[in-house]
């Protein structure tokens, strides 16, 4: 299975039983869901899906689940989030063993790597395994950026192909055009940056709220790239407010409890992660309730002519 880098990524939840195991069946449900409504590929233990929870073997066992669910129809690629270029190159190996059919390659965790530490990580991985890899520029939450500059290092690795871009600078993904033309893919990676990002030639979405809301997300997109802006624009004016609970350090509890709400998940989480409470649970409440009571018909998406 080739991985296009374009279209919709899901970045799915990681689900958990009450008794803090997997819950594969739950795992099933929504994929099934997705592979319904017409995502594109699927991202495995993300920040969304509890990285830095998960046990190496956890990883591995969702890698082999859901390639068994989505039988070659889409891509499946495997987060490596690690905090040495050992584990890291690890990780990689076994994942192009599993069977996955791509990475996503975040800079090293909790040490604030130098630039050239950074890139000079990244070329370790790269040379260590043939799947494709797309890198996740995340100044924000991670704090090193992975720069234009940068870029031009990795550019010798022809395996390095995208850029998962959450810079939260809508400039970047016309910089990168700019600059490289059409050496790198460009993938959103802000749920309520998305539609600026598309207008601007984005090649795709990694998104957070199509766990519980593939149909939504996967409209979006394809009726952008069909030109059919106006009918995107109305979806996405009704669904920002429900996108933004994926810009917060609890994007995990808000989006589990959206799934709740559309019938494809649980509030299990690992801890320390605990469901919302309070105030804040009732704010998150009432977005999703208020969301729901207005959700939009949808156009036929899937048989929009998005361009190839």
């Amino acid at each position: 299975m080739q991985v296009q880098w374009k279209g919709i990524c899901l970045a799915i939840t990681t689900k958990f039983t009450a008794d803090d195991r997997l819950d594969l069946k739950t795992f099933g449900k929504n994929i099934n869901a997705q592979l319904e409504a017409g995502v594109h590929g699927i991202i495995l233990g993300g920040s969304l899906g509890e990285a830095s929870s998960l046990e190496e073997e956890e990883k591995f066992e969702l890698v082999s689940t859901c390639l068994q669910l989505v039988q070659g129809k889409i891509p499946v690629v495997l987060n490596v989030a690690e905090q040495t270029t050992k584990a890291a190159i690890r990780m990689a190996e076994q994942a192009q063993k599993s069977g996955a059919n791509g990475l996503m390659l975040l800079p090293p965790m909790r040490y604030k790597a130098t630039d050239h530490e950074t890139v000079t990580y990244f070329k370790n991985i790269a040379a260590a395994t043939d799947l494709p890899i797309i890198i996740y520029n995340n100044p924000i939450d991670y704090k090193i950026e992975v720069t234009l500059d940068m870029f031009e290092e990795l550019a010798a690795y022809p395996t390095i192909q995208a850029v998962k871009e959450s810079s939260r600078q809508i400039s970047n993904v016309t910089k990168m055009y700019n600059r490289f033309v059409d050496r790198f893919r460009v993938i959103a990676g802000v749920d309520t940056l998305v539609m600026e990002s598309l207008l601007m030639g984005a090649d795709g979405w990694v998104a957070g709220l199509v766990c519980a809301f593939p149909r939504e997300i996967v409209a979006i997109y394809c009726l952008i790239k069909a030109g059919r802006y106006q009918e995107a624009i109305d979806i996405y004016r009704w669904f920002l407010p429900i996108l933004e609970l994926d810009v917060s350090p609890q994007l995990v509890q808000n989006i589990k409890l959206a799934e709740v709400y559309t019938g494809l998940g649980t509030e299990n989480m690992r801890r320390p992660r605990l469901p919302l409470a309070s105030a804040e649970r009732k704010r998150v409440q009432k977005i999703l309730e208020d969301g729901l009571a207005n959700r939009p018909a949808l156009p036929d998406y899937l048989a929009a002519e998005v361009p190839a």
